[in-house]
């Protein structure tokens, strides 16, 4: 690889997104940039701190002294925060809440946005979310835009919480997938949708291994054009 690659996954919540490109990232060697991770980060950063989460000014005063990267340790993804590993401490409930409500502040967005731009920049990066392709990455070397039918993604969520002991309905869950993707649609900042230059990758009756090859074999032929 003789140049920074970029690659953009976009699509609807629910269709293996953050799974695929995992797996993808570690396939060609690039870094895998977890969006939601660099989010938690922030909140941890702010609640050791003792920040207080519902004033925006304070919040949005020391997000511009944060800096949080992604880098691979050992095989391992690792979220640094002021060069701190914080990988065991992010997933906790009191992080997760502190993240819901720092992602809400537009200069928190904007500062991760910098930051993930910044890392593209520097690295060979597989970024996944909403609007990469629209709005993280617009020159990406690669975008995806990965989806399934309705259908398919709430039968994979229902199954996923069927297994994991959790009563879930089908029909019910089929229905908030919908409206989530009507939601995403419509938003006013960033709203989802497939970037003109995006490929569309339809996962509804591919397996997992099939998506990956896909998306792996589009970087590679692009890698040596």
């Amino acid at each position: 690889m003789s140049k920074v690659m970029n690659v953009a996954i976009d699509g609807p919540a629910g269709a293996g997104k953050s799974t695929i490109a995992k797996r993808a990232a570690k396939e060609l060697g690039y870094i895998y940039v977890d969006t939601g991770a660099m989010y938690r980060g922030m909140a941890y950063h702010m609640v050791e701190k003792g920040i207080d989460l519902l004033d925006e000014n304070a919040v949005s005063e020391e997000a511009k002294k944060v800096h949080i990267t992604i880098s691979y340790q050992n095989g391992e993804q690792v979220v640094l925060v002021n060069d701190q590993n914080v990988n065991g401490v992010i997933r906790t409930p009191e992080v997760s809440a502190a993240a819901s409500k720092v992602s809400a502040y537009p200069v928190v967005r904007a500062c991760l946005l910098d930051l993930q731009k910044e890392m593209a920049k520097k690295n060979s990066v597989l970024m996944d979310g909403r609007d990469i392709g629209t709005v993280v990455l617009p020159n990406a070397d690669v975008k995806i835009f990965l989806t399934a039918s309705a259908e398919i993604r709430g039968k994979r969520r229902y199954e996923e919480m069927i297994q994991r002991g959790e009563k879930a309905e089908l029909s019910e869950i089929i229905q908030d997938v919908i409206k989530r993707d009507e939601q995403d649609m419509n938003r006013k900042t960033a709203p989802l949708k497939q970037a003109w230059d995006a490929v569309l990758v339809d996962s509804s009756y591919m397996t997992i291994d099939e998506v990956v090859q896909t998306i792996v074999d589009l970087v590679q032929k692009k890698e040596m054009a």
